[in-house]
């Protein structure tokens, strides 16, 4: 048989002919959207936070602290590496001001809304990245939904800074006190950390202030919580009838509130350097704030460089989980959590379905929530490496450092003003991956799911 005959179709029992399908155009629109629309603000807001009218020095200030800080503005972390209330003129505040509230709403939520004000019409492919971004898998009324979202935004804000004003009005004269008010409820709703209270002391001076840590702590889980879930809430009004989802959130996110509550009150009851040095209903207090805190705030009401080292870790813990998807918050997200932890839960039941609350989980979104997790992971632990060779600082402060920024937390040891011109960098580029890195990668995951059209033999793989 000649060399043609043999290359002919069919010659070859083990050959399988193969169809070549084009990638639709397109298919990482989203994901790059997203990423390119961040990167364009942050740019906008570095070149605005570098003029001389943004400083109270005067002059064209490092480069390299106003890209820190603009990229931690919208990517709501809170980490500074100089002092918000000092450093930066009252210009210079506004921006931070302005760039934490489009990093809350998000890129194409605020874009959505900015469209809608200019008349714009929303296209299909922004309608269905608009539906991922705030946790939305279909179209139904997106539009009246960013509204509705955008109103609830405002009134929340408004709301807790009328309430601190109360507070801080004995404190300054009328334009301080209002100042104070609405960058503080802005920056506590969008889960930011900044604050404008001066040398880095962020709620340390009202740690024994009950309207300002509660109003606080409120407006920290409304947004870590998200409008999608507080809708579900208020439309339903009973747990069992809620959507998985906002079981999942809510259940997973108390759980975490009350762990965290219980452990920090007992690690620190004695350490005369946080909780020891206070009385007791304030250590209840503080305890409750730095757990709702964690959870990717950023405020402290106590002196995070005092906290043992146990408990440094377990708020590692929490600022990696984070706060709920579609929301201002950061971290994995608490629905993966929740997932993941139904799932490991229904396995050692020996159930060969994973769900919770009597409803089945999509495989598929059990195993995005496993890349986002292992990938998220992976990523932390680069970082951490990279820093260990450029910082002079203990790895725990290195690591706590790392899973704030990834976790958009902006809690610190005191490390980040001191950190070198390359460890700033690092923890730009955490911030940013932190911010969209598993939103981005959770789009992709989808966008690049296709139908199988044939299932491979199954063979068992040993376990333990």
């Amino acid at each position: 048989m000649g060399r043609a005959a043999r290359r002919g179709t069919g010659t070859r029992p083990w050959t399988v002919p193969v169809q070549l399908v084009p990638r639709p155009k397109g298919t990482l629109l989203s994901p790059l959207l997203l990423i390119y629309g961040f990167a364009g603000v942050i740019g906008i807001g570095t070149l605005l936070l570098w003029l001389p009218i943004s400083n109270t020095g005067g002059g064209f200030g490092p480069i390299v602290d106003a890209f820190f800080t603009a990229t931690s503005a919208v990517c709501v972390t809170g980490l500074v590496v100089v002092d918000t209330g000092t450093y930066w003129s009252s210009f210079g505040q506004g921006v931070i001001l302005v760039l934490i509230q489009i990093g809350g709403f998000g890129f194409m939520t605020s874009a959505t809304l900015l469209l809608l004000v200019l008349g714009r019409r929303i296209g299909l492919k922004e309608k269905l990245l608009i539906g991922k971004t705030v946790g939305m898998g279909g179209m139904g009324g997106l539009i009246g939904l960013v509204k509705r979202i955008a109103l609830f935004t405002v009134l929340v804000e408004a709301a807790g800074a009328a309430i601190l004003y109360i507070r801080f009005s004995g404190e300054g004269p009328f334009g301080t006190a209002l100042w104070r008010s609405v960058f503080h409820s802005v920056s506590a709703f969008n889960n930011a950390g900044f604050d404008v209270f001066g040398n880095y002391r962020s709620l340390i001076d009202y740690g024994d202030d009950v309207l300002v840590v509660l109003v606080t702590a409120v407006l920290v889980i409304a947004g870590g919580i998200g409008f999608i879930v507080v809708s579900d809430v208020i439309n339903v009004r009973r747990f069992k009838r809620l959507a998985l989802d906002s079981k999942i959130v809510l259940t997973a996110s108390a759980a975490m509130l009350a762990a965290g509550f219980a452990v920090i009150l007992l690690t620190e009851f004695g350490n005369d350097g946080t909780l020891g040095a206070v009385s007791t209903p304030q250590r209840f207090l503080d305890a409750f704030f730095q757990s709702v805190t964690a959870r990717t705030a950023g405020f402290t009401t106590v002196d995070i460089r005092q906290v043992a080292d146990y408990t440094l870790f377990f708020t590692i813990l929490l600022m990696f989980v984070g706060g709920a998807a579609g929301s201002t918050a950061g971290g994995i997200k608490v629905n993966t959590f929740g997932m993941l932890v139904a799932t490991i839960w229904s396995s050692i039941r020996g159930k060969e379905r994973a769900g919770a609350f009597g409803r089945e989980f999509d495989m598929q979104q059990v195993h995005r929530a496993l890349a986002v997790v292992m990938l998220s992971l992976a990523f932390v632990t680069v970082v951490v490496l990279v820093l260990t060779m450029t910082e002079p600082f203990k790895f725990l402060d290195l690591l706590f450092e790392t899973v704030s920024a990834f976790g958009t937390v902006g809690l610190t040891t005191g490390i980040t003003p001191e950190l070198s011109i390359a460890g700033k960098i690092v923890i730009v580029v955490t911030m940013f991956v932190g911010r969209l890195g598993p939103l981005t990668l959770a789009l992709s995951l989808i966008q690049r799911e296709r139908p199988s059209a044939f299932r491979y033999p199954h063979e068992t793989v040993r376990i333990g």
